[in-house]
């Protein structure tokens, strides 16, 4: 089953603006948010939610019309890391967390910035100082009000060093937090700052009872207490996470009952539980497998374009890669192509930048075209002799056939005189052995995955490359360049969104210059969904949404 990356429909992504450009637009900003969205044709990938579609009510095969209380199971991949959304690092864990918890503002599949817990984000009247008015009638699923206090303790606890979250870049630029009124938090920045807004959309700031917050991490890490349309009934570790509705729930109460997070690793078993009805929905269906999947009357095989780069970081402070010829070797040394072609049917888009289109900021580069000559010629140079052992960590059941992408690259670098030894952890583990911090962290280099959920190269490019993001932040490449913090540093609280490119443009040319990273591909999410399922959303950043969904 091929996917024709080229076809795909025209996208929309957040055009961000600062504190200056919107006083300017104040009157616009006052009737609504959505000012942050321009639609543009983009390169290579499309930005759009994928729903199972409702089935026709005479379809041969189709299951029963289910009664009672609904009950809808989900075979993920792994396990989520923990309870803390302001420490979890990745989308299973935020896919699962999103039902209970909720952001100020809401990046729909669509691309679109929406007000969720936050009514409206206006400039206030001093510079760079912004008003949150607040949703009014929320309560947390304990009871207690969500409020304005609230807004300050969550963004507070991001920023808190102590509490090891590793997104308080996402608000680094937020000096104060003063709570105006019940419903309203003035935001005193010390600087321009153009991803805000969406920023303010991202998981990792949902919004926690203060009562949990108040009982520490431990506390935290286990239990739940949001504002989301279900809330926590069981959690056991590396089998299943179980949500019941929450009857507190401030908006439309949702068709589904219960959600279960069935944890099935192998990608052989969640097709079989998906076709045997075991679950609802089964992700990172195999592409191989796709066609097969779909032709069964009782599934449908959902193709949703991603945001997810699929990359191998170099830690830059060990031998053999502080040199940058190895690093470059590799990259030469590694066929992606081959890869996306042979592994991934088509299904995925050979990486030309540290982050993939619809995404603000994308500029493609040429990519690595595998040159083995050039490879041997530039290990040999840097004193790399060809025997050369090297240990490449890589994760199982989290991202699509990763551990057959793994093999293909030891295979590859073969060639080229390298032996790699192949070390596989489950997610929970693997997460934060190659997040250790200096002095600690044993990766030579490791395989892993980015998403951009705020659309914006902030995101994309300083929590990955800017030297103030080293482990346990996420440059587990421990790359430091002076040029590239300066413009990173220079993107961020830049008005101009044209400008803001151009900086980007500059450090992404250096960064794949000095190849940090092995460079892969993008995926693009294939999951298989029953069809007596409607209403289930696999959003582009790969967050799974049972919100909307209901069974027949």
């Amino acid at each position: 089953m091929g996917v024709d990356l080229m076809r795909m429909k025209v996208s929309r992504f957040i055009e961000p603006m600062s504190c200056a450009t919107m006083r300017h637009r104040k009157e616009d900003l006052m009737r609504t948010i959505r000012f942050w969205i321009v639609s543009l044709v983009l390169l290579g990938l499309a930005l759009s939610a994928c729903v199972a579609p409702m089935p026709a009510a005479e379809a041969p095969g189709a299951p029963a019309p289910a009664a009672g209380p609904k009950t809808l199971t989900i075979a993920a991949g792994t396990d989520i890391e923990n309870m803390n959304v302001h420490r979890v690092t990745s989308s299973p864990s935020f896919s699962v967390l999103e039902h209970i918890y909720q952001t100020l503002f809401y990046m729909n599949p669509e691309g679109e910035l929406e007000p969720l817990l936050a009514e409206s984000l206006e400039p206030g009247e001093e510079e760079h100082t912004f008003i949150l008015k607040l949703r009014q009638g929320v309560t947390f699923s304990d009871g207690t009000p969500f409020n304005a206090e609230a807004v300050k303790m969550n963004l507070e606890y991001v920023q808190n060093p102590d509490n090891g979250s590793a997104f308080a870049f996402l608000i680094s630029r937020i000096q104060e937090i003063e709570v105006v009124d019940d419903y309203t938090v003035k935001l005193i920045l010390d600087s321009d700052f153009a991803p805000l807004a969406a920023h303010l959309s991202h998981g990792a700031l949902a919004m926690v009872a203060p009562s949990a917050l108040e009982q520490g991490n431990d506390f935290l890490a286990n239990n739940a207490i949001g504002t989301g349309p279900y809330m926590l009934e069981r959690w056991d570790r590396a089998e299943s996470v179980t949500l019941v509705r929450n009857p507190n729930y401030w908006g439309e109460p949702p068709a589904i009952d219960r959600l279960i997070f069935k944890v099935v690793q192998e990608d052989g078993a969640r097709l079989v539980e998906v076709e045997a009805g075991t679950v609802d929905v089964a992700v990172r269906v195999p592409p191989a497998e796709a066609e097969r999947i779909d032709a069964n009357p009782n599934v449908d095989v959902i193709t949703t374009p991603g945001l997810r780069t699929i990359y191998i970081f170099f830690n830059v402070t060990r031998e053999p890669f502080d040199d940058v010829r190895v690093r470059q070797a590799i990259n030469y040394a590694v066929d992606a192509e081959a890869i996306v072609n042979q592994l991934f049917k088509g299904a995925a888009r050979v990486s030309d930048a540290p982050f993939a289109p619809p995404i603000f900021g994308y500029k493609p580069n040429p990519p690595y075209a595998r040159d083995l000559e050039k490879a041997r010629a530039l290990l040999a140079e840097a004193g790399v002799p060809e025997g050369t052992s090297l240990v490449l960590y890589h994760p199982t059941g989290r991202y699509v056939q990763d551990a057959l992408v793994a093999d293909a690259v030891r295979a590859q670098l073969r060639e080229v005189g390298l032996e790699v030894e192949l070390r596989t952890l489950e997610w929970p583990q693997y997460v934060p052995f190659v997040r250790a911090p200096a002095g600690e962290n044993q990766v030579q280099f490791a395989m892993l995955g980015w998403s951009t959920p705020t659309m914006d190269a902030d995101y994309a490019l300083y929590a990955l490359f800017h030297s103030s993001e080293h482990p346990p932040g996420f440059n587990g490449a421990f790359y430091s360049n002076p040029e590239v913090d300066r413009l990173l540093d220079e993107a961020r609280t830049t008005i101009d969104p044209d400008v803001r490119r151009e900086l980007y443009a500059q450090a992404i040319d250096i960064i794949w210059e000095e190849a940090p990273w092995l460079f892969l591909y993008s995926e693009v999410q294939l999951t298989a969904i029953r069809t007596n399922v409607e209403g289930f959303i696999v959003h582009p950043n790969e967050r799974l949404i049972a919100t909307y969904a209901d069974k027949k």
